[in-house]
């Protein structure tokens, strides 16, 4: 099933419907190389209850045997039995957890280790959608309480069931009349077990997805503390999360109050028969009709099988909090990944990305570099003017990027929102560099997140050196391809590692290189480990501008055939930004590049410039040609209004204008559209 992360719980109905049991022999694939020391481990535990139940019928021995007979040696005899026996269940119990802790811990680590796999691979319209509280809480809070399932209650249910069985026919056995008054409260209590067990799972699920939520409000607390604590909204966080907080105590009381219900039932039925045996029992001794030790027995293997039946409503509640659990864990691993989810015909690709997933090697070697950029090629080439799906049977070159009838709607979009994209038709040519302007909500993060494929178009396609990039594994095309975006993201490791993140087979020569690119080198130089400084979660050491420019250097560090910039200047001062341009010139000069532009300085490291507006390519040309030709380019650079829409010029193409409501002034369309 898809659950709806952020959400309080699912619907109750469903999950009261859903069989536990189904939900539980989902982890069989993961429970299954272990099965050998389960299955032990539930044979020795069984031993150890069994072990328990002769107890009582060495006491009988004993009543009747030598304490009535008044022989001591008998009773000395009869004391060894009983301690051998203790010793015995005691040793069978500690086996039993030595058996199982190392195998079900690895279960635990594997199923951790395909839930972290499976985050990776899914595409970012899931990302989108979920929040990383939910995520958080499931792959730690969840998991453990399935290790504990796997751990306790999977045996015991078995276990304490047979050993129910067992005593029951030995009661039965010693005197089958006391023995039916014992079996009176079996079938309330099914009954009641079933009426409890639906409204736990519920109650279950609803607090653990409430956990998520709260994991989200403190992830996010935690990260944004500079916001919080910048415009002192510490109180209003702190009651938002001491509701939420109240929401989880609630389910928890009713899960409690559930649980101490279902305990009592358990306990007080079982309890009442014990009581009706017991005055039987001892109304037959009185009468002759039964000897004390089988009645000393009877009571004894009575108490022996006490706890196995009072546990029974607490296994049960375990298992149901593991499957909502178990729930929660598959509703993420049923969520289709980047290759499930991506256009037919592009089988190949979708067989070696699986095998990369599973760990097998391939021998497909990506294209190699990109061409230089041709010595004649100046910024004031002809500007190029495409219909849509022009160049489909052109022979494209090496190095070329082409975008042709391109469409987008984001997936959770409202089905009356107009397309993010509709229709974009672009050459990039080989060597080329592009800039990409347009209106806040126009698109241009959007166009460039198609490239490396972190969304599939809806329409169209997208061709790198004339290969529709659907049919290229994205090991192959993330190694043609290389981002740097708007929103500087580090983790929590060295600046080298964040840098050398950019490709495979890196040296130290390759780092320095970038670094000097991206004129990051000077300040790294000066952190207290240089290159091997730990930068913090988020790299919230550095200050903006380094950020940006150690996420530039990653971009660089592989030389790829293909760059896409999302305004990657965009948090540096005007000297930085003025020696990154210079540095950042001769990496363009070697490279194909897309770069979204929001500044007339960056602007000025293209060779021509795209005009995106409505989700379509308005104009194409040299920066000072839009200048003349296009008002809203001008309105754009200038920050001043817009003039009416130009007419198509000689190298542009025309686009009607889209359904967003434009008021003519830069930053004040409505953001709609990313």
């Amino acid at each position: 099933m898809t659950g709806t992360p952020g959400a309080a719980a699912p619907a109750e109905p469903d999950s009261a419907q859903r069989s536990a049991v189904r939900t539980l022999l989902r982890l069989w694939p993961y429970v299954q190389p272990v099965r050998g020391r389960l299955f032990t481990s539930v044979v020795v535990a069984l031993l150890a209850s069994c072990a328990g139940l002769v107890i009582p019928l060495v006491l009988k021995w004993m009543v009747d045997g030598p304490v009535a007979e008044g022989d001591p040696g008998g009773v000395w005899l009869g004391g060894i039995y009983l301690l051998v026996l203790g010793v015995a269940e005691a040793g069978l119990s500690g086996l039993r957890r030595w058996l199982v802790a190392r195998p079900l811990a690895g279960v635990e680590a594997a199923l951790r280790g395909a839930l972290y796999r499976r985050v990776q691979r899914l595409p970012m319209p899931f990302h989108d959608h979920w929040s990383s509280g939910q995520l958080l809480s499931r792959g730690t809070t969840d998991l453990n309480v399935i290790r504990m399932f796997l751990t306790f209650p999977l045996a015991y249910l078995v276990v304490n069931g047979l050993t129910i069985l067992i005593g029951f026919v030995i009661l039965l056995g010693q005197r089958w009349t006391l023995g039916l008054v014992l079996l009176t409260p079996v079938v309330p209590l099914v009954v009641l077990c079933s009426f409890f067990e639906a409204r736990y799972l519920v109650a279950s699920r609803r607090a653990q997805d409430q956990v998520g939520d709260l994991t989200t409000v403190v992830e996010e607390s935690v990260l944004g503390i500079r916001i919080v604590k910048g415009f002192g909204r510490h109180r209003s966080q702190a009651r938002s999360f001491a509701a939420l907080a109240r929401k989880v105590r609630t389910s928890e009381l009713r899960k409690a109050r559930l649980m101490a219900a279902l305990w009592a039932v358990m306990t007080v039925l079982p309890e009442l028969a014990i009581g009706a045996a017991l005055v039987l029992g001892t109304v037959q001794v009185a009468d002759g009709g039964l000897s004390a030790g089988t009645l000393v027995a009877f009571l004894s293997t009575v108490l022996a099988l006490r706890w196995p039946t009072e546990s029974i409503g607490f296994l049960l509640a375990m298992s149901n909090e593991a499957a909502a659990a178990t729930e929660r864990y598959f509703e993420v691993m049923d969520e289709p990944t980047e290759w499930e989810t991506q256009p037919q015909g592009a089988g190949e690709a979708t067989a070696a990305e699986e095998a990369v997933e599973a760990g097998v090697v391939t021998d497909g070697t990506p294209p190699g570099a990109g061409e230089a950029r041709s010595p004649g090629k100046t910024r004031g080439a002809a500007v190029e003017a495409k219909a849509p799906g022009a160049g489909a049977g052109s022979a494209a070159r090496p190095g070329e990027l082409a975008f042709e009838g391109v469409e987008f709607r984001y997936p959770h979009a409202p089905h009356y929102a107009p397309a993010t994209l509709q229709g974009v038709d672009l050459r990039v040519r080989p060597g080329e560099t592009m800039a990409l302007v347009g209106a806040t909500g126009s698109g241009k993060t959007t166009l460039t997140a198609l490239v490396p494929r972190l969304y599939e178009p809806t329409g169209g396609r997208i061709l790198l050196d004339g290969r529709d990039i659907a049919s290229l594994t994205r090991e192959e095309l993330r190694t043609l391809v290389s981002v740097a975006f708007e929103e500087a993201t580090l983790f929590s490791a060295t600046v080298a590692e964040n840098v050398l993140m950019g490709g495979d087979g890196l040296t130290d020569t390759d780092l320095l290189r970038a670094l000097e690119v991206a004129q990051a080198d000077e300040f790294v130089s000066a952190l207290p480990h240089g290159p091997r400084t730990q930068v913090g979660e988020q790299g919230l050491s550095l200050s903006g501008g380094q950020r940006q420019r150690l996420a530039l250097a990653r971009a660089v560090v592989a030389r790829p055939r293909y760059l896409i910039l999302d305004d990657p200047l965009s948090a540096l001062d005007i000297r930085t930004e003025a020696m990154v341009e210079a540095a950042l010139r001769r990496v363009l000069a070697e490279t194909t590049a897309l770069i979204v532009a929001h500044r007339p300085s960056t602007v000025l490291l293209a060779d021509r410039v795209a005009l995106l507006s409505g989700g379509r390519i308005a104009a194409v040309g040299a920066h000072d040609e839009l200048l003349r030709d296009s008002a809203e380019y001008a309105a754009l650079m200038s920050g001043g209004p817009a003039g009416p829409a130009p007419s198509p010029a000689v190298g542009t193409a025309a686009a009607t204008a889209g359904p967003e409501a434009r008021t003519g002034t830069r930053g004040k369309q409505k953001d709609d559209k990313r």
